[in-house]
């Protein structure tokens, strides 16, 4: 599948875009942002990485990377309120054009959300609307289900619930346990995110006043534009 097609649309000439990602943890799908702007395929240029976990190893990646690295742990305040006006003030002096949510394992406030509303993604491991949530992997297999991947969308106060711009799918084999699902999307995750936020940076993937999720000015389909099994495995070189 070509994720590139743009029909005769031209990127907005801008300066340099900025990118401000929001982690907890390891950072995986952080270090496929930096992977990806190293190659200029990014499309602008990450600025900050900021986590509620001062010892997230991302943090790490993200001063390998020489990018400006902050902790602001959650339990030094005293609601979450109090975090989430903190962290917005954080964010805003690095003046970003889009926020990433990359493993960032809090669940923001509408004060939040309202601040960074239309430039503000996150990715999660399933193809929403299903298995919105924690435990997704685990919940696929105990429902039998026979396909699982992963969606970015735009975050709203919904939990999970934004409109979704990509998706990419996963074939549930018999084998399959948690370990090996983890691992199959993860790889699609950091296929799809550098993809959705390059799209937005320029200009291509926006919420539009109706707060639909749009490519090239054209609305997307509830479940935006899904890579199939075979497109994933084509882009990943993997064996079936």
């Amino acid at each position: 599948m070509n994720t590139d097609n743009r029909q005769g649309f031209d990127p907005e000439s801008v300066g340099r875009r900025r990118v401000v990602v929001l982690i907890s943890g390891n950072g995986s799908n952080l270090q496929a942002l930096i992977d990806a702007q190293s190659y200029d395929e990014l499309g602008g240029e990450i600025v900050a990485v900021i986590s509620n976990q001062v010892d997230a190893h991302g943090l790490k990646r993200a001063r390998d990377a020489n990018i400006d690295a902050v902790a602001l742990p959650h339990r030094e305040y005293e609601s979450r309120d109090a975090f989430d006006g903190a962290l917005i003030k954080v964010i805003e002096r690095h003046e970003p054009d889009l926020v990433v949510l990359a493993g960032f394992m809090r669940i923001l406030s509408s004060r939040f959300v309202a601040r960074f509303a239309g430039r503000l993604l996150n990715i999660h491991p399933s193809l929403l609307p299903a298995y919105t949530g924690l435990n997704t992997h685990a919940r696929v297999l105990a429902d039998g289900a026979l396909e699982h991947g992963a969606s970015v969308h735009f975050v709203t106060d919904e939990l999970d619930g934004g409109p979704v711009a990509i998706q990419a799918a996963l074939k549930v084999e018999s084998g399959d346990d948690e370990e090996t699902l983890k691992r199959k999307i993860h790889a699609r995750e950091h296929l799809i995110y550098p993809i959705a936020v390059r799209w937005f940076l320029e200009g291509r993937l926006k919420l539009d006043e109706e707060g639909h999720a749009t490519l090239d000015g054209t609305k997307l389909p509830p479940q935006g534009l899904r890579l199939s099994h075979e497109d994933a495995l084509e882009e990943l070189d993997e064996d079936e």
